[in-house]
């Protein structure tokens, strides 16, 4: 059973005769030989819950989220953004080396991120602690801002989705300037389902790509959507076979790194144009904190259980990286299936 169906929702129907950019097999060439691990590197290589490594042919940063426990943001891991954005900013800052292009992954099998720490969430709002809520959410929409204005540097940032992302999983990517997304991906905001919202990015990143209407229209919904109806709004722009993902980000930088200059000036010019502040976000992040605070119990109930269906997916996660096409599809039913026992 799908996402869809445990929140009640159908899901989103795609454009009929829309384009599919999707990078050739055949020109996706071996990852350069240049590749070593960030870990001498202050800031980078204490980081639990990030691997980085460093490809110098190609002055890119790759990261992959590997989370202690269920594949969210607990606050252990914010923490770590918090470091890695420092780290790369002492890096690669002024009088460092050069970085150009900042990607983002998950080594979780089948899942970017499923969002927020609802077991945290759950907790505090029994216990009526808006502070801790507030804390937690201006943690995140601080570093969803950062990377939003690319740390000051002249990057590309790019988030790379080999599994679903939900929620705050999703709200993170839409900081990205780029976003290469694998087929069979789903994308996601049910916080809807149980009486909240994505109160952290997600209402100023939809509203400047797809304007109010279909902003409101979409988080109201509770709708999953696919990788390819992703592509068909302009929120992922590069397509990739399953298990290629990697390989199609390699190939975007190669293909686009002569233009590098003219699309980081493009960014800018967004961000000027429609421009997001760190205020708009934290005072976004106050509304759902209220909001949190007025759930009822049936609310949280459900809340608890979906805490209960991600644990049980990270007791039959295997310990590898992701694997390739069948078994990754695999893993991916299973998490709704999971999933669909949450079900109220």
């Amino acid at each position: 059973m799908t996402t869809a169906a445990l929140y009640g929702r159908p899901p989103f129907q795609a454009r009929p005769g829309a384009a599919r950019l999707v990078s050739p097999r055949a020109s996706l060439r071996r990852p350069s030989r240049r590749v070593a691990s960030a870990a001498q590197t202050p800031g980078l290589g204490a980081l639990r819950q990030l691997e980085t490594s460093w490809d110098e042919d190609n002055a890119t940063l790759w990261t992959f989220m590997r989370p202690d426990g269920r594949p969210s943001f607990n606050r252990e891991m914010l923490r770590d953004f918090q470091a890695w954005q420092d780290g790369i900013v002492a890096r690669f800052g002024p009088g460092g080396d050069t970085l150009r292009y900042l990607v983002l992954g998950s080594r979780f099998p089948g899942v970017f991120c499923l969002g927020g720490d609802l077991a945290l969430f759950a907790d505090r709002i029994r216990q009526n602690d808006r502070a801790a809520l507030v804390a937690y959410g201006r943690a995140c929409v601080r570093i969803l801002h950062r990377n939003m204005l690319g740390l000051g540097l002249p990057i590309v940032t790019i988030g790379l989705v080999q599994g679903d992302a939900l929620g705050g999983g999703f709200e993170a990517l839409l900081s990205f300037n780029v976003i290469v997304a694998e087929r069979g991906a789903k994308f996601g905001l049910p916080e809807t389902a149980f009486g909240l919202f994505p109160g952290m990015g997600a209402h100023s990143f939809l509203v400047r790509r797809l304007g109010a209407a279909r902003a409101e229209q979409m988080i109201l919904s509770c709708a999953t959507y696919t990788a390819e109806e992703m592509y068909d709004l302009g929120l992922v722009h590069v397509l990739a076979e399953p298990g290629e993902g990697e390989a199609a980000v390699r190939a975007y930088i190669r293909q686009n790194r002569r233009r590098h200059g003219g699309q980081c000036a493009i960014y800018r010019a967004t961000q000027s144009a429609a421009p997001i502040s760190l205020r708009e976000l934290e005072a976004i992040v106050d509304v759902w904190a209220d909001a949190a605070l007025g759930l009822q119990d049936q609310d949280l109930k459900l809340m608890s259980r979906l805490v209960g269906a991600q644990t049980r997916l990270l007791d039959r996660r295997d310990p590898a990286p992701a694997p390739a096409s069948p078994n990754r599809a695999a893993l991916v039913r299973r998490q709704s299936a999971l999933e669909s026992e949450a079900r109220v």
